[in-house]
């Protein structure tokens, strides 16, 4: 999740699919998890820490620091090294064990 879809989603924001379908299912009761991908710098901006607080008021799991991604330095970023496993891990302990086929 970007910086500006986190601000976006802690504020009620919902002007696009995807803010809109977590925004709406978390208040479902559909087990929600965020995982972030922006710079150190990116979330610093007072904003995110207010937005991550609320999203973790109505029940997402935001996955950060040890639990899910840790910001990189600005112009840092590695997509590759993105911990996908931490994020199914994350969704699997919310909603049960992954099917095997």
């Amino acid at each position: 999740m970007s910086c500006t879809s986190l601000n976006k989603w802690g504020a009620g924001i919902a002007d696009t699919l995807a803010l809109g379908l977590v925004s709406e299912g978390v208040h479902l009761g559909v087990p929600v998890a965020a995982m972030p991908y922006f710079n150190q710098a990116q979330g610093a901006q007072p904003a995110a820490a207010r937005s991550i607080s609320d999203l973790r008021a109505q029940g997402v799991a935001y996955l950060d620091g040890k639990d899910g991604y840790t910001s990189h330095p600005p112009k840092r970023g590695n997509p590759a090294a993105f911990p996908w496993h931490l994020a199914l891990d994350a969704v699997e302990a919310l909603v049960g064990p992954r099917g095997r086929a």
